[in-house]
C-alpha cells in the first residue's frame, strides 16, 4: 500500500511522486531554453508551452493531504491590481497612462485565451479581487473622512452582497444536457450531421394535446403562439457530446457540453450562460451597476464636495493635494471604466431580452446574413423566437421554472 502525501508531497503531471523543496530539480525544458537563448539559438517548437506547463504544475503550497497546485491565472490579478493603482496614484500621467493600458492588457489577453479555446481563472479572479479591493479602499481611504454615513456604508454592503449572491447563483448548471450514459449513441438513423427538422412524425413533432406544454423552452402561458415551431427552428445532431440537440441549445467549446438555450460562455463567471442561469446573471449584472454607481457617487462626494458626479469625475481640483485622496480618485476612475464595460454587456442583454435572441443566435445570424440589424446595429433580431415585448420578457422570467419535458408522446 502507498504511502499517503505528507503535505510538502504531490504527484506531478507525469504520474510521479515529488517534493516542493525539488521544484527547481530535473528542469529539462528550462535549462535548454536557456542554453539556446545563450547561444542565441530558437526554440524548438513548443519548447514554450512544455516549460510553462513545468511552472504551471510546480507552482503549489502546502496542505495536510499534500501539496495544492495554484492556478497561475489567479496569481496576476492579485498582485499587479494592486500595484498599478498604487502607481497610477503617485501622478496624473501616470494614472492616466495605466488605466489607459490596463483594458487594453486585459482585451488583448481575452483574445489570447479565446484564440487557444482555453478556460481561465484570470478574469473571475481580476472581477472578484476588483470588488474585493475597491471595498477595502472605500473603507480605509474615504469613510474614515467622516462624510460617509453609516446606513450609507450598510446599503453599500448590502449591495455587494446581494451581487455576490446572485453570482454564486449565476456560476451553477447554466442548463447542461445531459450525455448519455457508457458512450451510447442513440439509436436514430441518419442524424449524424445533419438537422432533423419537427414534423408530426419526427423526434419533436408536437401533437394537439401537447399545445399548452412549453415546446424549446417557449412559454406558452404569456401570450398565444400556435402549436407548431416558428419556420427555421430544428433539432440537430452534436457529434461532440453525441446527442439530439433541441432548438436554441447550443455546444460551448470551452466548457464541451451542449446548454440549453445558449447564450454565451462569459469568461467574468467562467461558465456558460444558459436557460438556467440566465436570470442570475442579469441579476447579478444588475446588483453590480447599481452597486458601483453608488460607491462612486459616496466617494466624489466625499474627496470632491460642492461638485456635481459628472464635473467630479472630470475636473476635481486637489484630487492629487494627498496620497490618500489620489487613490481614491484612481479607483474611481478604474471602477468609471469597468462600469462603464458591464453596463454596456447588460443593455446588450436587456434589449435581446427584449427581440427575444441570444447572443450565439445573432452571431450566427450575422454570420448567415439572416438577421434584421436594428438600433443602430445593437441587437440583432431573428424573426424566428420575437413575440413582442411583453411575451418576450413574459418568456425569460420564466426561464428554468419548469424545464420542458418530453413525453413518449412528442417521440414517435
Amino acid at each position: 500500500m502507498e504511502e499517503p502525501l505528507c503535505c510538502c508531497e504531490y504527484v506531478d503531471r507525469r504520474g510521479r511522486r515529488n517534493h516542493l523543496a525539488a521544484c527547481c530539480c530535473d528542469c529539462e525544458e528550462l535549462d535548454d531554453g536557456c542554453d539556446r537563448w545563450l547561444t542565441c539559438k530558437s526554440l524548438p517548437p513548443g519548447a514554450l508551452e512544455r516549460i510553462a506547463d513545468t511552472i504551471a504544475d510546480r507552482l503549489r503550497v502546502p496542505w495536510f493531504s499534500g501539496a495544492v497546485k495554484i492556478n497561475v491565472s489567479l496569481v496576476p490579478p492579485l498582485v499587479l491590481l494592486p500595484v498599478f493603482l498604487h502607481v497610477a496614484a503617485l501622478h496624473f500621467l501616470l494614472g492616466l497612462i495605466i488605466l489607459t493600458s490596463l483594458p487594453v492588457v486585459v482585451l488583448w489577453y481575452y483574445y489570447l485565451t479565446h484564440r487557444r479555446k482555453e478556460r481561465t481563472l484570470f478574469f473571475l479572479s481580476l472581477g472578484l479581487f476588483s470588488l474585493g479591493y475597491m471595498y477595502y479602499v472605500f473603507l480605509r481611504e474615504v469613510v474614515p473622512r467622516g462624510h460617509v454615513e453609516h446606513s450609507q456604508v450598510v446599503t453599500l454592503t448590502c449591495g455587494l452582497i446581494l451581487m455576490l449572491a446572485a453570482l454564486s447563483r449565476a456560476k451553477k448548471d447554466p442548463g447542461y444536457l445531459p450525455i448519455p450514459a457508457g458512450n451510447e449513441k442513440p439509436s436514430h438513423q441518419g442524424l449524424h450531421n445533419k438537422s432533423i427538422r419537427g414534423s408530426s412524425g419526427g423526434l419533436h413533432g408536437i401533437s394537439g394535446a401537447a399545445s399548452s406544454r412549453a415546446v424549446n423552452g417557449e412559454a406558452k402561458g404569456y401570450c398565444s403562439m400556435s402549436a407548431e415551431q416558428p419556420a427555421g427552428v430544428k433539432k440537430d445532431w452534436c457529434t461532440k457530446c453525441q446527442l439530439v440537440r433541441p432548438a436554441r441549445t447550443g455546444h460551448c467549446r470551452l466548457c464541451g457540453r451542449c446548454v440549453r438555450r445558449l447564450d454565451h460562455h462569459c469568461v467574468w463567471i467562467n461558465s456558460c450562460v444558459g436557460e438556467q442561469n440566465h436570470q442570475a446573471f442579469i441579476l447579478a449584472l444588475s446588483f453590480f451597476m447599481l452597486t458601483s454607481v453608488y460607491g462612486i457617487t459616496l466617494t466624489l462626494h466625499t474627496i470632491c464636495r460642492g461638485r456635481s458626479l459628472f464635473v467630479a469625475l472630470f475636473y476635481c481640483p486637489g484630487a492629487y493635494s494627498d496620497y490618500s485622496s489620489a487613490l481614491s480618485f484612481t479607483c474611481v476612475w478604474y471602477c468609471a471604466i469597468v462600469t462603464a464595460g458591464m453596463g454596456y454587456i447588460l443593455l446588450i442583454q436587456l434589449l435581446n431580452i427584449s427581440y427575444n435572441v441570444t447572443e450565439r443566435e445573432a452571431r450566427l445570424a450575422l454570420r448567415d446574413n439572416t438577421g434584421r440589424r436594428l438600433l443602430g446595429g445593437l441587437v440583432i433580431d431573428t424573426g424566428q423566437y420575437n413575440r413582442g415585448l411583453l411575451c418576450n420578457w413574459g418568456h425569460f422570467l420564466s426561464l428554468g421554472a419548469s424545464p420542458p419535458q418530453r413525453s413518449a408522446e412528442d417521440i414517435v
